[in-house]
């Protein structure tokens, strides 16, 4: 991954090997642009014009500079509409210079200046590690062409402009960001027969040294002592036994903690209601919701805000074993409650029921949660937007404000009630599926069983969190998805609760009589 550098210098004598600046749709120059036309003795304008560039966000051309400038190769990147170059743009824009500079070694940039604002810089800081990501540790001998030449981007120059304040800590938050997401992109792309529930446990201990974390995990014994029936039972097919890993961070005092959970199915076969082949290729990223949770808490360790979180994490293999279980078996989870399982593929709800209702007895002020887990999210909203419920609507409005704010857009689902009645089990408390209309709120109703009182909220990131097909914007595989959502709300809520606090001391120096001049009269 690359470093980055602020400088003061202009755009024209910046020494990099790559100089990036925006351009707006309509073929409107951003910053810089004009004073290096100039130095080039070209129209850059117009030259996108004659090669058909209109600035769509992330559009790029490159050209030669001829020695004319210190950068001997100038790439201009379209940021879209300038009224709408925001944050989400600059991102945009910036995975794509990465992209683009990724045979450079040296980029220097102003692309942030074209979104304005310090939340800019972060995306800039963002864009750039998640377009620069490659997940290639296994190939040898790659024959398809990006793979072939290794990235060589090591430092990117921050052109300041006139306005330096705040760039430093908005880059490194960006950083923060963009290096949990890319993080837990490669646990998901890690295969399964290497991404086993120990390997995940073995990287939660890690995480916690370096960042100052509290850490246990639980063995398949202490799971059994401890009624963690769901997680068991889901693992009891593979020679893997499953784990679950409990971290937690203190920046808050004795303050209720923020929790959140992840599904952690490291491989879904199916267990013995066995998917089709072709529906097995990628289910190594089942573990999604898991990673995400982790990355957050990495990421929390680094930002240290003034916030409690704690992270309880489940994880089995869903394998078809002769121990595995049936269609028809009765699991008890954390707590007692117990639930029928019709379809050994419906697994990840059983999992996180455990984690959810350990999370319950920690009083928490909110628990959240994020899964791979049900086909019907995709087919509601396809592969760029998660699916949200929750028993809490302000809860469900943050979290999709701080979604939409890192560019992982969500869209809330009805959790409707009396669905309640499709996962009603005659043998059980509940049953683990209510048949396909329906079935992302199915699989939140039967989640929602196991958070008693605490106001809850879970994310449905199927279609989110692994991109089958490379797309413009992402290569095939791990897009690291809700893990900046996580971060950006647990921020905001640890900067909302600052807030409160200063507004309580300054109320209570203003003393009970301030505004009221009579009364304080009377009594001096």
């Amino acid at each position: 991954m690359p470093t980055f550098e602020i400088s003061s210098a202009s755009p024209e004598r910046v020494a990099a090997d790559l100089l990036v600046l925006p351009f707006f749709k309509g073929r409107k120059p951003g910053p810089g642009v004009a004073d290096v036309g100039q130095a080039l003795g070209v129209d850059l304008m117009e030259t996108l014009k004659r090669h058909r560039v209109e600035g769509k966000v992330g559009d790029v051309f490159t050209m030669p500079t001829l020695g004319r400038i210190k950068a001997p190769t100038l790439a201009l990147v379209g940021l879209g509409p300038e009224s709408e170059a925001g944050p989400w743009a600059v991102r945009r824009a910036a995975m794509k210079a990465a992209r683009a500079g990724s045979k450079f070694a040296t980029m220097a940039s102003a692309l942030h200046q074209g979104g304005g604002g310090s939340d800019s810089a972060h995306a800039f800081a963002e864009g750039m590690l998640l377009g620069s990501y490659r997940f290639d540790r296994y190939k040898e001998r790659p024959i398809d062409e990006e793979s072939k030449h290794k990235p060589s981007l090591r430092k990117v120059i921050v052109l300041s402009g006139n306005g330096k304040a705040g760039l430093d800590e908005a880059l490194r938050r960006g950083q923060v960001y963009g290096g949990a997401a890319n993080w837990a992109r490669d646990l998901v792309n890690t295969p399964a027969k290497e991404a086993t529930p120990a390997f995940l446990a073995q990287e939660a201990r890690k995480i916690a040294a370096l960042h100052g974390l509290s850490c246990k995990i639980w063995t398949k014994s202490e799971l059994n002592r401890g009624g963690f029936g769901g997680i068991l039972g889901v693992g009891s097919g593979s020679v893997n036994e499953p784990r679950f890993i409990e971290l937690s961070y203190r920046g808050d005092g004795d303050a209720a903690p923020i929790a959140i959970t992840g599904k952690g199915v490291m491989v879904d076969s199916g267990g013995l209601s066995l998917k089709p082949a072709d529906g097995m290729e990628w289910m190594k990223a089942d573990m999604g919701g898991a990673a995400a949770a982790l990355a957050t808490m990495r990421a929390i360790g680094e930002l240290k805000p003034k916030v409690n979180v704690i992270a309880a994490i489940p994880s089995s293999e869903n394998m078809p074993g002769g121990s595995a279980i049936r269609p028809g078996d009765v699991l008890r989870h954390r707590g007692g409650k117990t639930s029928e399982v019709l379809n050994t593929d419906a697994e990840g709800r059983l999992i996180l029921a455990d984690a959810l209702a350990y999370l319950a007895e920690k009083k928490p002020r909110v628990i959240i949660d994020s899964a791979t887990l049900t086909g019907a999210a995709v087919v509601a909203l396809g592969n760029d937007i998660w699916a949200v419920m929750g028993s809490d609507r302000g809860l469900v409005a943050d979290l999709i404000e701080a979604g939409q704010a890192e560019g992982e857009p969500g869209w809330e689902l009805p959790l409707w009630k009396d669905y309640r009645r499709h996962i009603e089990s005659s043998v059980a408390d509940v049953k683990n599926t209510g048949g396909r209309s329906g079935g992302a709120i199915n699989a939140a109703l039967f989640l929602s069983e196991f958070v008693g009182d605490v106001p809850w909220a879970h994310l449905d990131v199927a279609g989110t969190a692994f991109a089958e097909n490379p797309g413009e914007f992402w290569p095939r595989g791990a897009t690291g998805s809700p893990t900046r959502t996580f971060i950006r709300y647990i921020e905001s809520q640890a900067s909302a609760a600052a807030e409160r606090k200063a507004r309580r001391t300054r109320d209570a120096g203003r003393g009970p009589t301030q505004g009221n001049g009579g009364a304080r009269r009377r009594r001096g």
